[in-house]
């Protein structure tokens, strides 16, 4: 398994291409109308038949294509797809936001069981190094911090 600070580092990089905006009609379209490319002409260097090419343009513009078409498509326009899932934050964040949400929730059943039984909830400091074992604990094994939502 990839540790989440690689792979953290490698969507660094992406983060500036996530920041580009579609095109409104699709990159098909854009690319082949500023390529000067007829619908007909990418479907012939497609083989396929021209109303493909405006089912697949529609497609692009309302995300419903398929990834092996797009790929086709861009074959056929001198372009490389490129395929990526790039996190809203880092990876390292989001799995240190569930570990301790985890840990917080354990904290309060136990919290909650004692004062049931009448006994003394520990201090803070305590309850901090507490917390911060948990984490530490669930991050060694993430795949146990997503079993609820």
């Amino acid at each position: 398994m990839a540790r989440p600070e690689q792979l953290d580092k490698r969507f660094e990089q992406l983060r500036v291409v996530t920041q580009t905006v579609k095109p409104a009609r699709g990159w098909i379209r854009a690319i082949r109308e500023t390529l000067g490319m007829t619908t007909a002409q990418l479907a012939s260097r497609m083989g396929v038949k021209q109303p493909r090419i405006i089912e697949l343009e529609k497609a692009e513009a309302t995300g419903n294509i398929t990834l092996t078409s797009l790929e086709r498509a861009a074959e056929a326009l001198g372009c490389r797809l490129v395929y990526t899932l790039v996190p809203h934050k880092p990876l390292a964040d989001t799995l240190h936001e569930r570990a301790l949400l985890a840990a917080r929730k354990s904290l309060a059943a136990v919290e909650q069981t004692m004062r049931l039984e009448s006994q003394e909830v520990s201090d803070m400091t305590s309850r901090a190094d507490t917390e911060r074992h948990l984490v530490e604990q669930a991050l060694r094994k993430p795949a146990r911090l997503w079993d609820e939502p």
